[in-house]
């Protein structure tokens, strides 16, 4: 409370405060991000299997997020072992097999109540953030 008055009142401190909030969503902005990352993922995979780059090159394309390796193939083994994604191992006519993922049905049954969930908080936030 003490800073916010400072920030209304002294430019310096107004500085200060700008640089604190860019602090604070800099490190919500990654976990908000991964929260919503496995949800992606499962929404992309019932589309269609997908390999990991291609998954995270398409996550980039639709929503701008970087999916880094060190996040992706960790949550992609996740998935796996939890049952949501099965794997297949395909050669192209040119290169190295790739790993492929596919959806499963408990992962589709899991998806559909993500869905649910999903639009039920978006609407719920969506309210908050007009009248704000």
């Amino acid at each position: 409370m003490y800073i916010v008055l400072l920030c209304r009142h002294d430019y310096i401190i107004k500085d200060n405060c700008a640089m604190l909030s860019d602090q604070i969503i800099d490190r919500w902005l990654p976990q908000f991000r991964k929260g919503l990352l496995e949800f992606i993922i499962l929404l992309k995979l019932k589309q269609n299997m997908s390999y990991g780059y291609e998954i995270a090159s398409e996550i980039k394309n639709l929503t701008s997020i970087e999916v880094a390796e060190g996040t992706l193939y960790p949550l992609l083994n996740r998935l796996k072992r939890d049952g949501l994604v099965q794997t297949e191992w395909k050669t192209a006519e040119v290169g190295t097999p790739r790993k492929y993922y596919q959806i499963t049905d408990a992962g589709i049954e899991t998806l559909d109540k993500m869905k649910v969930i999903w639009t039920n908080t978006h609407s719920s936030v969506l309210k908050m953030v007009m009248q704000s």
